[in-house]
């Protein structure tokens, strides 16, 4: 699929190979500020956002798909270098079983709060404190369908340029506006710029079908384990719940922010399409 392609890795243990691996680690991530993007449809949502791609390295026998032949195309137009490998050197970079032939090397793009461009009743997603990288993904996965502005992470212990995050979004996270900051650092932005905060909490007494969605809106949800600090407690904030008729308390923080942005999406439809 691809041609003109420089001189094939064989080795997993070839110094170029083992330093892409070592983007495994966050620390390497910080350190160098890259990370990977792996798969063909990951690959191709990377390169047809702005995100600033370094390198990309394939693997011809396992190219396959539209994806793939739209993502090289992209690479031939961005002039980016693309290095060869075979499937034993490939496997040593790629993340996941599912090993498509395609990883890029991208620059980790800004995630300042004051970087993101809102609209003027923008509905957010924050997530304090997520730890799994599935449900980060998971999560930017439904605030991309259902039309969230942006997604926030507060104190993440995941960050947000994990490769299995961006794997786990299926490349949504080129699509949705991202920040990550302090919680205490969220709470005060969406404050100074009159943001009303909604928290999902298992305690709490009103129903998420029953409360105003509409509006300038942070839809906040906690980690897996421990749910929301106590941050996000106060006479500013109105908590809410998702209903459980089973014996479980609480749904997967990926599931709960599914059902809270498409309520939000219905009800600030049916605002929307209201007569004047």
């Amino acid at each position: 699929m691809m041609r003109d392609v420089p001189t094939t890795l064989a080795s997993p243990s070839n110094p170029r190979i083992k330093s892409i691996a070592r983007l495994r680690d966050r620390r390497e991530r910080e350190a160098t500020g890259l990370t990977v993007v792996d798969g063909a449809r990951e690959a191709r949502r990377a390169l047809e956002s702005s995100v600033e791609v370094v390198e990309a390295f394939i693997c011809e026998p396992l190219l396959a798909g539209e994806d793939a032949r739209i993502a090289l195309g992209h690479l031939r137009d961005r002039g980016t270098p693309v290095t060869s490998t075979t499937e034993a050197a490939f496997a040593k970079i790629a993340f996941g079983e599912r090993a498509e032939g395609l990883l890029l090397v991208i620059r980790i793009p800004s995630f300042r709060l004051d970087d993101l461009d809102l609209p003027v009743e923008p509905l957010l997603v924050v997530v304090e404190g997520v730890e799994k990288p599935g449900n980060l993904g998971a999560i930017l996965r439904s605030a991309d369908g259902a039309g969230a502005d942006a997604l926030i992470a507060a104190s993440p212990r995941t960050d947000l340029a994990n490769p299995n995050v961006l794997r786990a979004s299926a490349g949504t996270a080129f699509a949705v506006p991202l920040a990550a900051a302090p919680t205490s650092e969220v709470i005060d932005w969406l404050a100074a710029r009159d943001i009303r905060i909604v928290a999902a909490r298992v305690d709490a007494e009103a129903d998420y079908a029953d409360t105003d969605l509409t509006g300038p809106l942070a839809i906040a949800l906690g980690s897996e384990a421990d749910g929301l600090t106590d941050a996000w407690r106060g006479d500013t904030i109105t908590p809410l719940r998702v209903p459980m008729a089973g014996i479980a308390d609480s749904l997967n923080v990926s599931v709960t922010a599914a059902v809270l942005l498409y309520e939000a999406r219905r009800q600030r439809d049916r605002h929307a399409k209201r007569p004047d």
